[in-house]
């Protein structure tokens, strides 16, 4: 087997660089993942290090971060009691629907865009980025906090709403008809609602059949179905990050305990590799035009974002600063923003530098918010038996 030196070289300097960014971010207390975008942008096309040959590998290791980082995500919490939350979450999953789609909407009429544009526009300030928010709790250790169910189900709700939207637009975007479009938004529908249905169901059998004494092979087994589930969902327009979540909802008990445990390296090494892979993605020449638009969207998504998930964890009786932290959670953006932009294509030359730079600000700034907004009190208001509370929240 010939092995490729520019390969191993280029792709063993990621990951050292990758080490020294992820312990300077500990040692200060913070998320790596907005060094690790940094280090994208800077050895991505444009960038003053490319990298040609590791390109590939990164690539595809940016779409299984996305899917470890769901189904580690799953594996905190039961099915059962996830869909009872959710049921109680609707009014959440709109009020999330209407405050952000509308600011995309509105920025595309006002530059002119057609139809199509609008529509993706207003999916890219829509969706949160599962992926980031993911990292960004088992960073901060937030998995167990109060608002974190709130969270989840927003981003959950998000992805289920995708399953709808994608359909739609790649239609729209290629130039299909209506009832395409129809057809395409029934199957992801089913997919879903079928997905969901087995887990619900059987999950407690293909917890047993997953089972193994040797960690090697329950690493195998689970990510092997998880990759599984997630390609079906991908087939048929869903999220990935759905299917994945639901995976890893299936499992309980001692299995899902042992599976975190395996799982975990594996999770953080393409969860860093996924968050290069943004950087990787954007030109830096062609954010510097779209800077002003995407500041100003990426101001008003931003406060509309924190709205959100102050209602959605007030709704939960969430304190004052749990709901703030929720709120921030959810600012992030990422994979899903581009993959519009990739369906909707060239045809609207502007929109793909505006929601690139758009992504890039909020995947930064969206951590670093939510870093200092669960280090920094709300004042003294509270007696401090609350405080004490609130802070377990």
């Amino acid at each position: 087997m010939h092995t490729s030196v520019a390969l191993l070289l280029e792709l063993g300097v990621i990951l050292a660089a990758l080490s020294l960014l992820g312990t300077l971010a500990r040692r200060l207390t913070l998320s790596p993942i907005p060094l690790y975008l940094l280090a994208g942008l800077a050895i991505g096309e444009g960038g003053i290090a490319p990298v040609p040959a590791a390109g590939p590998f990164v690539e595809a290791g940016a779409a299984i971060g996305v899917v470890l980082l769901l189904l580690a995500l799953g594996l905190e919490f039961s099915l059962p009691e996830f869909a009872v939350g959710m049921r109680k979450r609707v009014p959440s999953a709109l009020v999330d629907l209407v405050l952000n789609a509308a600011p995309g909407a509105v920025a595309g009429l006002l530059l002119g865009l057609d139809g199509v544009g609008v529509l993706a526009l207003a999916g890219a300030t829509y969706i949160s980025s599962s992926g980031i928010v993911a990292r960004l709790l088992a960073d901060l250790r937030r998995l167990g906090n109060r608002e974190t169910p709130a969270v989840l189900s927003v981003l959950v709700m998000e992805d289920c709403v995708m399953a709808l939207y994608l359909p739609v637009l790649a239609v729209l975007a290629s130039g299909g008809q209506w009832w395409q479009a129809v057809l395409s938004t029934l199957a992801a529908v089913g997919a879903v609602l079928a997905a969901a249905t087995v887990s619900y169901r059987w999950g407690h059998h293909l917890g047993r059949l997953l089972a193994h004494p040797d960690a090697e092979q329950l690493m195998l087994r689970v990510l092997g179905l998880t990759l599984i589930v997630a390609a079906l969902a991908e087939l048929v327009h869903a999220s990935a990050a759905v299917g994945a979540f639901l995976v890893g909802l299936t499992l309980t008990g001692e299995t899902a305990t042992r599976a975190r445990a395996v799982l975990i390296p594996l999770r953080d090494l393409f969860a860093a590799v996924f968050f290069l892979a943004i950087g990787l993605s954007v030109d830096p020449d062609d954010l510097v035009p779209a800077l002003p638009a995407a500041l100003a969207l990426a101001a008003v998504s931003s406060v509309t974002k924190v709205l959100t998930g102050r209602y959605a964890a007030a709704r939960d009786g969430v304190g004052r600063r749990g709901r703030l932290r929720a709120g921030t959670a959810l600012i992030a953006r990422g994979e899903f923003s581009l993959v519009i932009v990739g369906l909707v294509g060239t045809a609207h030359g502007f929109l793909g530098p505006l929601v690139t730079a758009y992504v890039f600000i909020l995947a930064i700034l969206g951590p670093v918010l939510t870093r200092l907004v669960g280090a920094v009190p709300l004042g003294r208001s509270h007696p401090p038996r609350a405080d004490a509370q609130e802070g377990a929240t």
